[in-house]
């Protein structure tokens, strides 16, 4: 029979274990594109705003076409502002459009518009990418923690990926907060992304971490 910990991540995979990046219809791969569109989501996400309006934003980005560092750069800055206001993502959408548009330019100037050069230059070293990641505008130490969370699930070498919103989300639902251990876990559900996404949720929600300790009971 399994044991404690092992039922509490069933239950948070079943209930919250959605990544952000399925939510804005990125098809998460190990290929240039998806994994552009997972640094534009943590883009979006790394501002003080809701996640849902930030996932809102990135799907009107990709439906306006800037699925690509390329299309990124081509687009005019008032067409990224458009499609940033149809996902209102008002507050920050002039300032943001900026960013998109230099960050674009800078991954398609350094590495090629490919993210796995700028892994391969890392060396796979998770302190590396995450500098190197932070160089990105409007990527700082929590934008490089959301893409490294979700890369993980197509990034081998990233997995299992800890951080400290994880760490919290352990904690509200009664799972092991020593680093070793929760990468045990990632690391033995086989979706270290999407248990990581799950981690996340509950450690925004109360009544999410309640709902996942009442449904595996004492």
């Amino acid at each position: 029979m399994p044991g404690k910990p092992e039922l509490i991540v069933t239950e948070l995979l079943r209930r919250y274990g959605r990544r952000y990046a399925d939510e804005a219809g990125i098809k998460l791969a190990d290929r240039p594109s998806p994994l552009y569109q997972l640094l534009v989501l943590a883009t979006l996400l790394s501002a003080r705003i809701s996640a849902d309006i930030a996932v809102a934003a990135a799907q009107e980005l990709f439906k306006a076409g800037c699925r690509s560092p390329k299309a990124m750069a081509e687009a005019s800055w008032q067409d990224r502002v458009d499609a940033l206001g149809r996902g209102h993502y008002r507050r920050y959408d002039e300032r943001t459009a900026t960013m998109l548009g230099d960050g674009a330019a800078l991954l398609a100037d350094r590495w090629h518009g490919d993210l796995r050069r700028l892994r391969d230059e890392a060396g796979g070293g998770v302190q590396h990418m995450t500098k190197l990641l932070t160089e990105f505008p409007g990527i700082g130490p929590t934008g490089a923690s959301i893409f490294l969370r979700e890369a993980q699930d197509v990034w081998p070498s990233v997995a299992p990926y800890v951080d400290a919103a994880m760490l919290s989300g352990a904690r509200r639902v009664g799972l092991p907060t020593g680093r070793d251990d929760l990468s045990e876990l990632l690391s033995g559900c086989g979706e270290p992304g999407r248990l990581a996404a799950a981690l996340v949720r509950v450690s925004l929600s109360q009544r999410a971490a309640g709902e996942v300790t009442a449904a595996v009971g004492d």
